[in-house]
């Protein structure tokens, strides 16, 4: 059993070694929303690094636009997002499995994706990762609904008051947010599925028993979410992270979470083709052999 304050005594010593001073450098992790898994893990692993701090965001698209401008040291991402970004990445860990939710009132007529045309419909916020996937799968399912990109908490509360048809969000189930919905007004997710096009990013999933009231064995769609920075990030830093990542795994799982969707240290190193941080590696390597 690790001594968690021998634990971060050390880690701060390393930090503080990389910037040879007596303090730990900052690590800024560009998070996502208030009420959604990004957060909730980033505030989480915030807490076991010295220096670490979690920042609210819009989601993946905008997190990693905050590592490109320096606005950021480590970042939450979709595999997708991260595939599609359009400049080098390093990968410090896959963290868990995103569930793609697309949302609907309990007493809704809509049963598929395919009956959304025509629909008012909130494709994630500008910036999030659900705003690319959004756009993905409704091209595969051949529909126009009328799309918005919203916050989650504005297409919640419009959801709730009947002036959106559906919602997508991505995110860890229960997502929060979605669970005090469900006891409100009772929800239902739409079966989702984009076949093969895009490779193995989209894969195949099954919502976990209990996530909502009203949702038991749907289908949707899982991605990969990475905790990625650029190529620059010091070893010290990126293999401080990667361990505390291992070390520090049950601090890590936010209260609410359900099913198997966090930290395995078998999945850590797999991280959808973005190289791991040269860092993160040298760390996987002592820990795991």
């Amino acid at each position: 059993m690790i001594d968690r304050r021998l634990f971060l005594a050390g880690l701060a010593g390393l930090l503080s070694a990389c910037t040879g001073s007596g303090e730990p450098p900052r690590i800024r992790i560009a998070a996502g929303e208030d009420g959604g898994f990004y957060l909730a893990f980033a505030r989480l692993l915030a807490q076991q690094l010295p220096g670490g701090t979690a920042v609210s965001t819009q989601g993946s698209a905008d997190n990693l636009d905050r590592l490109r401008t320096g606005q950021a040291e480590v970042a939450l991402s979709l595999a997708d997002t991260a595939q599609a970004c359009g400049f080098p990445l390093r990968a410090l860990g896959r963290v868990y499995e995103n569930y793609m939710q697309l949302v609907v009132r309990a007493d809704s007529p809509l049963w598929s994706v395919g009956e959304l045309s025509g629909r008012a419909v909130s494709l994630g916020a500008t910036g999030s990762g659900a705003a690319l996937f959004g756009e993905r799968l409704l091209r595969a399912a051949g529909v126009t609904p009328d799309a918005r990109h919203l916050p989650i908490a504005t297409a919640i509360a419009d959801l709730g008051e009947g002036r959106l048809d559906a919602l997508l969000w991505s995110g860890g189930v229960p997502t929060p947010a979605l669970a005090e919905l469900d006891a409100r007004i009772g929800i239902r997710l739409l079966p989702l599925e984009v076949g093969r096009a895009y490779g193995a990013v989209y894969e195949p999933v099954q919502v976990p028993e209990g996530a909502y009231r009203q949702v038991s064995g749907i289908r949707t769609v899982g991605v990969a979410n990475l905790l990625v920075c650029v190529p620059e990030l010091p070893d010290e830093t990126a293999s401080a992270v990667a361990g505390t990542l291992v070390r520090q795994a049950a601090a890590l799982v936010p209260q609410q979470a359900v099913g198997t969707q966090f930290l395995d240290a078998r999945s850590l190193i797999t991280t959808a083709g973005i190289p791991l941080h040269p860092g993160a590696a040298d760390a996987y390597r002592r820990l795991h052999g």
